[in-house]
């Protein structure tokens, strides 16, 4: 049987697997996604690479395939996850080591998360609070608590008015302020959480004595601008933390130090990484449900939560330790807690300067950014603080958005460093062997750009083995017009190394697009915008097309032509029966 038969052409998975679930990264592929390319490239006990490791989930997909990893990227972070993730240990005496962590945590503490109940008056532990922004009236100026306004409106946002003079009022408004509004508490006298209006802790919250991590985020970093850093405030990695939980973080972070095995160590400081975005201020609060913090920006809402630091580590840890032992499980003997470190190994470099010797890697399966969707080296530094050590913006791959400092990382960079990285792997695989690139983008001008860089370094596309990949996620931006303009599918390309004919790229002219994507798009497989996009994409490289000209843009006008409506709530496309039949 073909290889081509053997690998899934849609691939669908959820982000709810162990090891999905134990520790959150920028755009990472789940392991049941890579698995397969593994399993359809590679023997048992061969060696497989990712050049753009990220947080690592090939190196687990190859572990958990019994064969050997290769995983180098120039993240801090991203080396920092994939080690833990490749370290294997005890679990019971993880689970107990844990919880003497969290009670001599709890000890220095005080009774920073000690609250007086309301019911029964006695002391209680803080499970999380709800805080909220106070903003100035831009009509009177007096201070305005968003989450008062909010409640007083009925939980309707368009009906929010100023208290003070009754003018209409919303989040555009200058920030001046934050302010503590509800408790929920874990008493003894209630067998479920008890919510009551917030009130001054039993213990004073303090940081004297801490050395407390903290970088800036300043005008240099591209998620200065985009996440409007300067005009609120949040100016610092600490700064995106409550006073009461920044003490709670570095104590915590000083006990798992002092824990005396290392690879224990390692493993609690690996659930401690996992924890900060959700202790932080950008764990967004809604009147229906808590709705998580974006990782792939620095967005703080006008109401969000402080949550008890030792309840989520407590709670990770038992996550760290589910996908502890489903990799352990893998490995057929869950005695041997050493025997896949040395069949796995994360080195910090560069994908255009590999520390592999020629012809030494059977597979390639990588994940590279996806031009300027998002900037890790960024975002990483909310958990590169509490690391030590930071990742350098000049070796990142990526295309800037606006003009921050002299030094633009532009398009034509983002091509060569792509291109490069391309050779590398060529240089070090063995003759014969294959590379999967998973790639997203919504504009046909990167797309061109890739296939332009397939070509330099002699890599010639497999048509027939390209998969589409769903990770379940649906961007929300663009709904208001009807139809969202970000690609939320990627694809998995699969390339060989030419044998010197490379393929003539053709263009196609407006109306071909336009009557393939027609023909796509009364499909009964058609799903959301983004997946005839991609089927689009596709089509295009088994055609040989140059993708330049097809945007996500234009695919959704033909669908708008065709009668498809978006379902705002699901993202899902529909369509008048009376319409598609014209």
């Amino acid at each position: 049987m073909s290889r081509a038969k053997l690998l899934p052409r849609d691939i669908e998975v959820k982000r709810s697997d162990p090891i999905y679930m134990a520790h959150a990264y920028l755009t990472k592929v789940p392991v049941p996604a890579i698995i397969p390319f593994i399993e359809t490239f590679t023997e048992p006990g061969g060696i497989v690479a990712d050049v753009f490791a990220g947080s690592g989930m090939t190196g687990v997909a190859a572990v958990a395939c019994g064969r050997n990893a290769k995983l180098s990227d120039v993240s801090v972070l991203g080396q920092h996850i994939g080690r833990g993730y490749l370290n294997l240990v005890d679990s019971g005496l993880l689970r107990s080591t844990a919880t003497k962590v969290v009670e001599q945590t709890y000890a220095r503490l005080g009774g920073i998360y000690g609250v007086r109940c309301s019911a029964c008056t006695r002391e209680a532990l803080l499970a999380k609070s709800v805080w909220s922004m106070v903003f100035r009236c831009s009509n009177c100026k007096g201070a305005v608590n968003f989450y008062a306004s909010l409640e007083a409106a009925d939980w309707y946002k368009s009906k929010m008015q100023c208290p003070h003079c009754q003018a209409s009022f919303g989040s555009r408004s200058e920030r001046i302020g934050e302010t503590p509004c509800v408790d929920f508490i874990d008493c003894t006298c209630s067998r479920s959480q008890i919510e009551q209006p917030s009130s001054t802790p039993l213990g004073e919250p303090s940081l004297a004595g801490l050395e407390v991590p903290d970088l800036p985020i300043d005008a240099s970093r591209q998620m200065y601008v985009a996440s409007a850093l300067g005009r609120n405030g949040f100016t610092s990695t600490a700064s995106f933390f409550s006073m009461r939980n920044l003490q709670a973080l570095t104590v915590l972070r000083d006990e798992i130090q002092q824990v005396d095995d290392t690879n224990l160590s390692a493993k609690l400081f690996f659930a401690f990484t996992a924890i900060l975005s959700r202790a932080s201020k950008r764990y967004q609060w809604s009147k229906a449900r808590p709705l998580n913090a974006a990782n792939a920006n620095y967005y703080v809402a006008p109401v969000f939560y402080e949550w008890n630091v030792l309840d989520l580590f407590d709670r990770k840890v038992d996550a760290i330790i589910k996908a502890n032992d489903w990799l352990l499980d893998q490995q057929g003997d869950g005695s041997l807690f050493g025997a896949t470190v040395t069949s796995a190994e994360y080195v910090r470099a560069s994908a255009v300067s590999l520390p592999y010797p020629d012809h030494s890697i059977d597979y390639v399966f990588t994940d590279p950014p996806f031009g300027s969707n998002i900037f890790y080296a960024d975002m990483n530094l909310f958990h590169e603080a509490w690391i030590g050590a930071t990742t350098a913006l000049e070796d990142e791959a990526v295309v800037d958005r606006s003009k921050t400092s002299a030094d633009f990382r532009g398009p034509e960079r983002y091509e060569r460093m792509l291109t490069d990285a391309l050779r590398e792997c060529r240089r070090v695989l063995k003759p014969g062997g294959y590379l999967s690139m998973v790639f997203g983008n919504s504009s046909g001008a990167v797309w061109s750009l890739i296939q332009r860089a397939v070509a330099a370094a002699d890599f010639v596309i497999e048509p027939e083995m390209i998969a589409t990949l769903d990770k379940g996620q649906r961007s929300v931006k663009g709904l208001a017009s009807g139809f969202e303009h970000v690609a939320t599918i990627d694809l998995i390309l699969t390339m060989r190394v030419s044998d010197n004919t490379p393929r003539e790229l053709v263009r196609p002219d407006h109306d071909e697009v336009r009557a393939v994507t027609r023909v796509l798009a009364l499909s009964e497989s058609l799903d959301t915008p983004s997946h005839l996009y991609v089927a689009l994409l596709r089509a295009g490289l088994q055609r040989d097309w140059d993708l330049g000209s097809l945007d996500l843009r234009d695919v959704t006008a033909v669908l708008c032509d065709l009668g498809y409506s978006v379902d705002e709530k699901s993202g899902r496309l529909t369509r008048t029966e009376d319409r598609r039949s014209s």
